[in-house]
């Protein structure tokens, strides 16, 4: 029966190639969407495991928080943004839980977020929701709680209002952008926990602090921060 199954599973291969998301190569590995050669070439940044890192001294003074850090550095033309683009834009979930799992690897070898109780990823507004037909951000989380066993709680907090692309907006016009964009809509099942809020990019920070103050006015609320990438 094995033998069988890899006849199918050759013949499959044949005519619906598995390919790389990063660099086209064939992978005979279904499930994975990087090659072992892509997956090398991620940049890690360090920062899920160092205290004091970039990503926490973007929210120093704007927001309380226990503990940031992001997995790998996002720069353009890279793998790490093809894979990305697959994700959010090619509909491609199982990027998301692969990369979800990578980031998850990460959190489970550091000790610094042992304490965290729910993940919760920042919610899209209705609109992209949608459009899209879900939330890569909540693919992201499902991916790391299959490795780092913690539940994710993807309705807690909502987008209330629709936002436009902030790529090309400086810092305080994307807080200006993100003022009053959040709620939460279940605040007793997020009370007096540890949230670890996810994203997939952190560039300014802005979407994660509106998110997360609006999360901390929820009474015993403790804050931490992780993305799959930091723009550099």
């Amino acid at each position: 029966m094995k033998v069988a199954k890899n006849y199918v599973n050759d013949f499959l291969h044949l005519f619906f190639p598995h390919l790389c998301i990063g660099c086209g190569s064939d992978i005979l590995n279904t499930q994975d969407i990087l090659c072992a050669k892509c997956i090398d070439d991620l940049p890690v940044t360090g920062f899920i495991a160092a205290m004091g890192n970039p990503v926490e001294k973007i929210f120093y003074g704007r927001i309380n928080i226990q503990r940031a850090g992001s997995a790998f550095y996002f720069t353009k033309n890279s793998v790490m943004q093809h894979a990305i683009i697959q994700l959010k834009y090619k509909n491609n979930k199982p990027a998301g839980i692969f990369l979800g799992k990578l980031l998850g690897w990460q959190i489970a070898q550091s000790t610094r977020f042992d304490d965290v109780d729910l993940i919760v990823p920042v919610p899209l507004n209705d609109k992209k929701f949608y459009k899209r037909g879900y939330n890569q951000a909540e693919i992201i989380a499902k991916g790391i709680a299959s490795i780092w066993h913690r539940p994710v709680a993807a309705n807690v907090v909502e987008r209330v209002l629709f936002t436009e692309t902030q790529t090309h907006k400086n810092r305080v016009d994307r807080w200006k952008t993100m003022e009053g964009v959040f709620t939460v809509s279940q605040p007793e099942a997020i009370a007096n926990k540890h949230i670890l809020l996810v994203d997939d990019v952190i560039t300014t920070g802005s979407t994660l602090e509106a998110c997360g103050q609006t999360i901390l006015k929820i009474p015993g609320i403790k804050l931490s921060i992780a993305t799959l990438a930091y723009t550099i």
